[in-house]
């Protein structure tokens, strides 16, 4: 049996000085303190929670087109995970409505099959969730529940032909080696429509950024789930099922809901939507990198203003900013894309005249024609991509 320890334990988290840090929305929560940690094989990040470990990546990393892996964010929801991984051992087991299991090492996944990569986008259905209004429960992230990195594996519809897959089957679970501290608590297993699985997008990866996993980020083999919410991205994954019909995991069916046929994820805390359904493909969203809110801004002097644009895997038509509260709108210039999974930079250059505050909104249009509301609220706090704003003082 596996040997279990609580993550906290062994990241060797070392307490940063606090600091404060404002965010980009007006309300009381630009005075919040960040705690900074550093976790093993991290540097200094957010901290959101240490059991199990939940961790941000500063602003300031953002001002990169890939995310370096010693600051991509952590993401777990389970506790009780191993402390290392033996590659040597470990064994990724491929079964259930499928002609042939599977038990493949990753030298397997290495020799075994065509190697793939993708630069995609990974984003926490939650971030951002901290600028919600009114506030709801859950992690209380800012905007860098993200990172965008190139992952390097095989395309699970291999792994699948591989195995099988038999006439009729319609879900493929997925399930990683964390695991919840009580009996009663579900274990964290996410599933796929078999269409999905098989369309050559989705991958099991190896390798992050040119180097294997962090064991923070999945290590050794992670799902990648492009264009799609994060709470599908399986790390540490170790088995994968198939099934005739619909997968009835807590995760699937009581967890990571949205209002069904309703743009953005929307709805009012008075009227909350009946029909959910299970949270997918990432909505089209901006947001501001640099200069920072903290950062003074001088009067007459030119300054470029820098964020990132995604979506789900459509592209991004165009970015626009404001200094006129939403009333007109001037775009900004897009760098050159790097994948259609991938967010994408913009800027925007502007010479303030004032002094004092001066506030900026940005928003993203994708190629479908699809944009960001000028407010997006829902119960759990997910796909939140509401017109972005921002404020800073002029001296």
């Amino acid at each position: 049996m596996r040997s279990l320890i609580p993550l906290f334990l062994f990241m060797l988290i070392t307490s940063c000085k606090p600091e404060e840090k404002e965010t980009n929305k007006e309300s009381p929560k630009e005075q919040e303190k960040e705690i900074l940690v550093k976790a093993d094989g991290k540097k200094p990040m957010i901290l959101l929670a240490d059991r199990p470990a939940n961790l941000e990546t500063p602003l300031r990393y953002f001002l990169l087109d890939i995310t370096p892996n010693d600051v991509f964010f952590v993401r777990w929801h389970s506790s009780n995970m191993p402390s290392q991984v033996d590659s040597n051992t470990f064994r990724l087991k491929v079964g259930g409505h499928v002609n042939r299991q599977l038990s493949l090492s990753v030298q397997d996944l290495r020799k075994k099959f065509k190697q793939y990569k993708v630069t995609a986008l990974a984003q926490c259905a939650g971030n951002s969730r901290s600028f919600c209004d009114p506030r709801v429960p859950g992690g209380q992230w800012k905007n860098g529940a993200m990172g965008n990195a190139e992952w390097t594996g095989v395309k699970l519809k291999d792994i699948l032909s591989m195995a099988g897959v038999r006439t009729g089957a319609f879900d493929v679970a997925f399930n990683g080696m964390d695991e919840p501290p009580l009996d009663s608590t579900p274990d964290f297993v996410k599933s796929l429509r078999a269409t999905h699985c098989i369309d050559g997008e989705v991958i099991v990866a190896y390798e992050m950024n040119g180097k294997p996993l962090p064991l923070l980020n999945g290590y050794p083999l992670k799902l990648i789930v492009p264009g799609w919410y994060a709470t599908y991205w399986i790390g540490m994954l170790h088995e994968i099922k198939v099934y005739p019909d619909t997968f009835h995991g807590y995760w699937m069916q009581k967890a990571y809901l949205v209002p069904k046929d309703i743009s953005n994820g929307n709805e009012k805390p008075d009227t909350l939507a009946k029909n959910v359904v299970p949270i997918g493909k990432m909505d089209v969203r901006s947001i501001f990198v640099a200069p920072e809110p903290k950062d003074t801004l001088m009067l007459g002097t030119s300054t470029e203003v820098q964020g990132l644009a995604m979506d789900g895997g459509d592209g991004i038509a165009n970015v626009e900013i404001s200094l006129d509260n939403c009333k007109t709108w001037q775009p900004a210039k897009l760098d050159r894309e790097l994948g259609k999974y991938s967010w994408r930079r913009w800027r925007y250059t502007f010479t303030p005249n004032k002094k004092g505050n001066c506030k900026l909104w940005v928003k993203a249009t994708n190629t479908k024609g699809e944009t960001q509301p000028p407010h997006q609220w829902n119960r759990s706090g997910y796909m939140r991509n509401e017109v972005e704003s921002i404020t800073y003082v002029v001296q």
